[in-house]
């Protein structure tokens, strides 16, 4: 990797040399050793694709910075280029740091975070039937503001949960279980919530206040190669269409890492494939674009709009899932459908449409047959809030009263799944 670095002719560091060959394969290598760490565990192959692309776009970001703070040793106290033996002499700390130190405790958190990942998709399938409990490894190298945390017990539900879900530090070994809720008292959620503030402390930044689980991620957004505004970017949360990416070179490392992943493992943006210049012609649907609108029509042509949108997102974000699951999808406009049918997508060659469940399973076997007979869809693919087990009864009510294909996934689990 030093050696594609020594090459560099320019003054300034840019980020196109992430995308050498040898920097590519040094990255690929690094994000490999991470994967290492939960090889054994198991959890859905879903979760698993989901942690391996967490640890090459945090690979990714190491390497850049890496290779940043190597750049200005390529020059000696003259501005000549140095031999690269010297150079590469010069970097050894640096890679020592990076490498070995950071790399030794980078592995560890990631470990600790796949195996709560699957913790957390085993305790999602159960429902509220339990309740969590936090617990340390119990000898004397737990730290004392980890130790007091033992033994809070809360529902599944308690936001608690989704900040102070181990690991919560570096070389972190505590767990959650699950526990019977007749046994152990609830804690307080405000004492929780105190202790869990307590135990995370130190982390000024607040990079380990994150569920694995939920978030389906090794390593959180921002983390110490990234920013704090990482936690409210699109692009991280996976909406690569509608993305805002600041103009400024990491958020600019960032999407060509991840634009990496998808080239090597095939996963290109697919669910992007629609036209945006028929974006206010589709889903506005003015009366007449020749006419003259008047205030009041303004006002209700904005109000479609954002309604629209906001169902556009919501389609997007099921697209990503089904992409995110190996599928070939491909998101309509009404012109590439046949006159009286409305379906959303093409996945895999299949015509399905798509419903977001909001609340009560009542209208499950109703939007099933509206999609499969007037919309003319093959299958229907569901996005179901919760593991209430209504949800499953509703879904196999469907199965047995239509005839076409009915695939559903959870909002807290994106593995897609197809009811027989």
């Amino acid at each position: 990797m030093m050696k594609t670095l020594h090459k560099v002719e320019e003054a300034q560091f840019r980020i196109e040399i992430l995308e050498a060959p040898k920097i590519r394969k040094f990255i690929e290598a690094h994000a490999a050793a991470l994967d290492t760490s939960f090889k054994k565990v198991e959890m859905s192959d879903a979760m698993r694709r989901r942690l391996e692309r967490s640890n090459y776009i945090f690979s990714g970001m190491k390497t850049f910075h890496e290779l940043n703070e190597a750049f200005p040793s390529l020059l000696d106290e003259n501005g000549n280029r140095k031999p690269f033996e010297r150079f590469l002499n010069d970097v050894q700390k640096i890679d020592k740091t990076y490498n070995g130190n950071y790399l030794r405790a980078e592995y560890n958190f990631v470990q600790a975070s796949a195996q709560m990942a699957a913790r957390w998709e085993g305790f999602m399938r159960d429902g509220d039937r339990y309740n969590l409990q936090y617990r340390t490894a119990g000898d004397k190298k737990v730290r004392p503001e980890h130790a007091a945390l033992d033994r809070v017990t809360l529902p599944i539900t308690d936001p608690f949960w989704e900040t102070y879900c181990p690991p919560n530090g570096w070389n972190c070994r505590c767990t959650v279980v699950q526990v019977l809720k007749s046994r152990y008292p609830v804690t307080p959620h405000e004492e929780a919530m105190a202790l869990g503030e307590e135990a995370t402390g130190k982390d000024i930044k607040g990079i380990f206040r994150f569920n694995p689980g939920i978030v389906k991620k090794a390593v959180p957004d921002y983390n110490p190669y990234t920013i704090r505004r990482c936690n409210d970017c699109d692009l991280a949360k996976g909406k690569a269409s509608l993305a805002f990416i600041p103009d400024n070179e990491l958020c600019a490392a960032c999407r060509l890492i991840r634009a990496q992943k998808n080239e090597n493992t095939g996963a290109t943006e697919r669910i992007l494939r629609y036209d945006e210049t028929t974006w206010e012609r589709t889903y506005v649907s003015p009366k007449d674009v020749g006419l003259v609108a008047t205030q009041l029509e303004r006002i209700a042509e904005a109000t479609a709009s954002n309604t629209e949108r906001k169902k556009f997102n919501k389609e997007m974000r099921m697209c990503k899932v089904l992409a995110d699951n190996g599928h070939d999808v491909e998101y309509l406009q009404g012109v590439n459908r046949p006159a009286g049918q409305t379906y959303d997508i093409l996945f895999d060659g299949i015509k399905a449409d798509l419903k977001c469940v909001i609340g009560g399973a009542g209208n499950i076997v109703k939007y099933a047959k509206k999609a499969l007979t007037k919309q003319g869809g093959e299958a229907v693919v569901f996005e179901i809030p919760s593991h209430n087990p209504k949800y499953y009864e509703a879904l196999a009510e469907t199965r047995r009263k239509c005839t076409g294909r009915i695939f559903f996934y959870f909002m807290d689990d994106m593995e897609l799944k197809e009811i027989k």
